[in-house]
């Protein structure tokens, strides 16, 4: 069975290709942060569990794709360009693989589940977290260095493609 993605990934996936993998990066980060606040509102007016339940789905796969692009394309890069600023990018696998092992936990739950509205919680403000280091630390020093951005993004768009076409892994 393909992978249930959110439709706003089909925006990310068909963007201009010519736009550089930062950008791209962050665009993906926005869209996240949009359905973390939606999947919020929900939890908090008790909205209905299907609602719930999909949307956590959705942004479990939004980042299972987003992270798995990161650490075949950026990390390896970033790692090469920055030699004296290797943290962080280990800081960046660790906190891939805390989301990650949350994104495990929640695909296993239904959202009449206790502790399923604290772990997509929880999940959120990772993510917030690592999206900052990312943006406001790593990104700075990517553009500095020298790294044809350009084409990560033609590839990182490829592989979303590649990606998107998979069965999602059970």
């Amino acid at each position: 069975m393909p992978a249930s993605r959110p439709a706003s990934h089909t925006d990310v996936a068909s963007r201009d290709t010519a736009q550089d993998i930062l950008q791209l990066l962050t665009a993906e980060h926005r869209e996240v942060e949009a359905m973390f606040q939606h999947y919020h509102r929900l939890a908090e007016a008790h909205g209905r569990g299907d609602e719930r339940m999909l949307l956590a789905s959705q942004i479990c796969v939004a980042l299972t794709l987003h992270a798995q692009v990161e650490e075949e394309i950026l990390y390896p890069a970033a790692r090469a360009a920055l030699l004296r600023d290797e943290d962080l990018v280990d800081e960046a696998y660790v906190e891939h693989a805390s989301a990650k092992s949350l994104v495990s936990q929640i695909k296993t739950m239904t959202s009449d589940q206790p502790l399923f509205d604290a772990r997509v919680k929880v999940l959120g403000e990772y993510v917030d977290h690592h999206v900052r280091e990312e943006e406001n630390e790593l990104f700075p020093k990517l553009r500095k260095a020298v790294l044809d951005l350009q084409d990560m993004g033609a590839r990182m768009a490829e592989r979303r493609k590649q990606l998107m076409a998979m069965p999602e892994p059970s």
